[in-house]
């Protein structure tokens, strides 16, 4: 097989990606035209599969980023695929994360892709690729919340703009967890690069641990409340107000009953 044919396959999107999307895409539809008889199932499931998106395009722009970067193995891991499936940890990467949103309500930072970082040359392309994974999470809050800071929400249905600002809670509150400068997440990794050698030989040991440190700290009532304190004025900079976020919510619980004050 020629380098080019090689090449197109490990860049083929996956079927599980494409499956995913597919799901996104019908489920938002029945959201829209409020097909679906119970329209929380359908925001559990638009926002679930879109989630796993974002999800997936997060670790894609690592891979992506650490490719013109100089690691060109990041095409036979499959990294390039858009698989979920594909990433160093799955678990971490995608079970994990949904499983908190389904529990808890927030976008949980997931496992990043293994990249050879010995392929990289200069500091400034290390944090880029660190960065590169919050910053799609960004872009897609900016996305969901366009109709929200642009206006434009005549005809919109109120069901899918519900959906769409919890999605976009969910998108803010990745991006931030993941940009903490914590050992293990991307803040670090944006960090680091600066950092000298003996400095990161003594955080190194830390790192597996970085993220269950931040989980723990979500849990102390101060911390919990200027995390979403921040949360909230960066939802409002984005034109969402709480109560489309607070009617998300609770349309995306379905199971808990019926929200009340959330016409849909």
């Amino acid at each position: 097989m020629s380098s080019a044919a090689v090449r197109r396959q490990e860049r083929r999107i996956s079927p599980v990606f494409l499956a995913v999307s597919a799901v996104m895409g019908v489920t938002g539809w029945a959201v829209w035209t409020d097909f679906a008889a119970l329209p929380g199932v359908a925001v559990f499931l638009f926002v679930t599969s879109a989630w796993i998106v974002s999800l997936c395009l997060h670790e894609y722009a690592h891979a992506r980023t650490a490719l013109h970067s100089g690691d060109v193995t990041v095409g036979a891991k499959g990294y390039l695929t858009l698989n979920p499936f594909a990433y160093t940890h799955a678990v971490l990467s995608v079970i994990l994360p949904v499983l908190f949103v389904i529990m808890g309500g927030i976008g949980l930072p997931g496992g990043a892709v293994f990249v050879e970082r010995d392929r990289i040359r200069g500091r400034w392309k290390h944090s880029l690729v660190s960065a590169a994974g919050p910053l799609a999470n960004v872009l897609f809050a900016v996305v969901c919340t366009a109709p929200f800071w642009l206006g434009a929400l005549d005809g919109v249905p109120d069901a899918f703009r519900y959906a769409l600002a919890f999605l976009a809670f969910l998108q803010v509150t990745a991006a931030l967890l993941n940009l903490l400068p914590v050992p293990g997440l991307d803040g670090y990794g944006i960090l680091e690069p600066w950092l000298s050698y003996r400095a990161r030989r003594r955080i190194a040991p830390y790192a597996p641990y970085g993220f269950f440190v931040v989980i723990a700290l979500l849990f102390v009532p101060a911390v919990n409340a200027a995390f979403f304190d921040t949360v909230d004025a960066l939802m409002r900079s984005l034109g969402v107000d709480g109560r489309a976020l607070g009617c998300g919510s609770a349309l995306y619980r379905f199971w808990e009953g019926a929200p009340g004050g959330c016409p849909v």
